[in-house]
């Protein structure tokens, strides 16, 4: 059987044509599949799954139909969606995948990332991914009312977008010792990420056998996802209309 990997799609009500993009990327090549892992920022921000949204509830509503045709459907958080909660996953049919996770794909265990842990290099970033992972810290900010919730979210990538554009290119891609760091702690020697939205595959020598870092794309003129076969893993991308 075959199963999909994605992330980085951004979803948002701006951006119409990547939903779309999604959506028949569901009902064409991924149709059918054995699993869909999703592996963070698939929506641009999320607030809470008590989003009223209507982005929100078609997106929803297009995973419960896709994951109750037998697809197994696997979200985990990237650095934009880190407040996506177990309502959402249920309303989808999806099961939340913690940040790492291992699987079995093509034959070999293999480790899963959304990827902005590996960036250690983005000091300031850092500082900010610790707290957002605070439960107390999240459990304050849903308390508060969706209409708040929109504008510090609307604050937050203002400030992150001013913030990146003075960081040096290198500081904002992964950290090769952290990328061996994990490797080894999870005893595997091929890691799937996105995050850095610099789609490639990176083949290089851990403890003296070979290794591999597969980095998915962002969606935005093209889509990108990474095909696992039984024997294969292929990264694929298309242009988005």
């Amino acid at each position: 059987m075959t199963s999909y990997l994605i992330s980085d799609l951004h979803l948002d009500e701006n951006r119409p044509e990547i939903t779309r993009a999604f959506f028949d990327f569901l009902r064409g090549p991924a149709a059918g599949a054995e699993a869909l892992y999703i592996l963070g920022d698939f929506f641009e921000v999320w607030i809470g799954d008590d989003d009223d949204a209507p982005l929100a509830r078609e997106v929803a509503d297009e995973l419960r139909r896709y994951s109750g045709s037998g697809v197994e459907l696997y979200l985990m958080h990237g650095n934009r969606d880190f407040l996506l909660g177990q309502d959402f996953a249920h309303r989808a049919g999806a099961v939340l995948l913690p940040d790492p996770s291992l699987v079995t794909l093509a034959g070999q265990k293999v480790l899963l990332m959304h990827g902005d842990s590996l960036c250690t290099l983005d000091e300031e970033y850092m500082v900010f991914r610790q707290q957002a992972r605070d439960p107390d810290w999240q459990e304050a900010l849903l308390a508060k009312p969706l209409d708040e919730r929109r504008q510090i979210a609307a604050q937050i990538r203002a400030v992150s977008k001013s913030m990146n554009s003075r960081k040096a290119e290198d500081i904002m891609d992964v950290t090769p010792a952290e990328v061996e760091k994990a490797m080894r702690a999870h005893g595997v020697h091929t890691l799937i990420h996105g995050h850095t939205h610099r789609p490639d595959r990176h083949q290089f020598s851990l403890d003296g056998t070979a290794a591999e870092r597969i980095v998915l794309g962002d969606w935005g003129t093209f889509g990108w996802c990474l095909k696992a076969d039984r024997n294969s893993l292929e990264l694929q991308h298309w242009p988005i209309a």
